[in-house]
C-alpha cells in the first residue's frame, strides 16, 4: 500500500516551483529533500509563500481543478494607492485575453510583518499600498495581470493561504510535513466538494 506524504513550503523569491531546471536555477530540489512528492499548484519565479507538496496525486488533481473554486489568499504589494473604484474592478473581475477572471476579495491593508526578500527588490517609483485578495482560480500571473490592468502594479506577491493551510511560523525556505488532523480536514473538504460536484451541487 503507497504511503502518502504532505507537506507545506515557504518558497522564497527566485525560486522555481519545480524540482528541476536545465538552467542552472534555484529550484525546490534546494530545500525539499522528500523523493516522489509534486506541488499541487505552482508560484511564480518571483512570487514568495505557500505551497503545498504531496505524492497523492488524486487530491492533487482536486485541489487544481478549477471547478472546486479552491480559495488562495496573497498579499500584494502595489506601487500607488488604489482607488474604491479600482478596488471594485478587481473584485468584479478583470478582462485577461477575453476572459474574465471570476469574482474575489479585495482590501487595502497596512503593511504586514514579512520577512524581507531574499533578493534584489524592485524600486517602486512612488508610493506603495498593500492588499489582501482572496481568489478561487489560478490562472498564469493572473494577480500580476489583473493590478496592473487597473493601474496598480504588483510589486511583491506573498502567497499565505492555500484553502485553510496557512504558511504559520515558516520562514522563506523551509518546511514541515502536514499534522494528521490537517491532512484529515483537507481530504474531508474536498471529498465532500467531490460528492456535490457529483450531484450538480457545486
Amino acid at each position: 500500500m503507497q504511503s502518502y506524504r504532505y507537506l507545506i513550503f515557504h518558497k522564497p523569491y527566485g525560486v522555481l516551483s519545480t524540482f528541476t531546471d536545465t538552467a542552472g536555477r534555484p529550484t525546490l530540489k534546494d530545500y525539499i529533500s522528500v523523493p516522489g512528492v509534486y506541488a499541487a499548484g505552482r508560484l511564480d519565479m518571483d512570487s514568495e509563500g505557500l505551497m503545498l507538496l504531496t505524492n497523492d496525486g488524486r487530491l492533487i488533481q482536486r485541489l487544481t481543478d478549477p471547478r472546486w473554486h479552491l480559495p488562495k489568499t496573497y498579499l500584494v504589494q502595489v506601487e500607488g494607492v488604489p482607488g474604491l473604484e479600482q478596488l471594485a474592478s478587481l473584485e468584479r473581475g478583470i478582462l485577461l485575453r477575453g476572459v474574465k477572471t471570476r469574482r474575489c476579495q479585495v482590501m487595502v491593508i497596512p503593511e504586514p510583518d514579512l520577512p524581507p526578500r531574499q533578493m534584489k527588490t524592485i524600486t517602486p517609483h512612488g508610493e506603495t499600498s498593500w492588499l489582501r485578495m482572496v481568489i478561487f482560480e489560478g490562472k498564469k500571473h493572473q494577480i500580476r495581470h489583473m493590478t496592473a490592468a487597473v493601474g496598480l502594479p504588483t510589486l511583491r506577491l506573498v502567497r499565505i493561504a492555500i484553502g485553510e493551510l496557512t504558511l504559520g511560523d515558516l520562514k522563506p525556505g523551509e518546511w514541515r510535513f502536514l499534522q494528521e488532523d490537517e491532512i484529515i480536514r483537507l481530504k474531508q473538504k474536498y471529498h465532500k466538494k467531490l460528492l456535490l460536484g457529483h450531484y450538480g451541487i457545486v
